[in-house]
């Protein structure tokens, strides 16, 4: 009984750090951020950071985060993520390492005509 209750809790933990909405983090367009202030921090896969860059950027995928944590200036953090999932762990996993996130843009590619991507933000 005992190893189910710990089962259940760790799978819990686990649900809650992957889907949970972070509160306090607000959504806003690229358009719409002061950049001197900020740092923006491209977690998105290389492949999708690849064919739609942003400049300025730092682009470090969530998963080289323990590798390139380093790289990241700790400024304030403006996350550019294509995924909820991404969203919700990368704040978490900066938060953990002691930067601090203001915010964050949702960013989805979508196929127009042939071979044109373009990106639109999502908030």
């Amino acid at each position: 009984m005992i190893y189910l209750i710990l089962v259940l809790l760790v799978v819990t933990i686990s649900i809650y750090k992957r889907y949970f909405p972070v509160l306090g983090i607000k959504c806003t367009p690229l358009t719409e951020l002061e950049l001197s202030r900020m740092e923006i921090l491209d977690v998105r896969d290389f492949i999708d950071s690849y064919k739609n860059p942003i400049e300025g950027a730092i682009n470090i995928p969530l998963a080289y985060f323990k590798r390139n944590i380093n790289e990241i200036p700790h400024k304030d953090l403006h996350l550019v993520v294509s995924t909820l999932l991404e969203k919700n762990v990368g704040i978490r996993t900066l938060k953990k390492k002691g930067y601090r996130v203001v915010g964050y843009t949702l960013v989805r590619n979508n196929e127009y005509k042939k071979r044109h991507l373009e990106i639109h933000a999502n908030c």
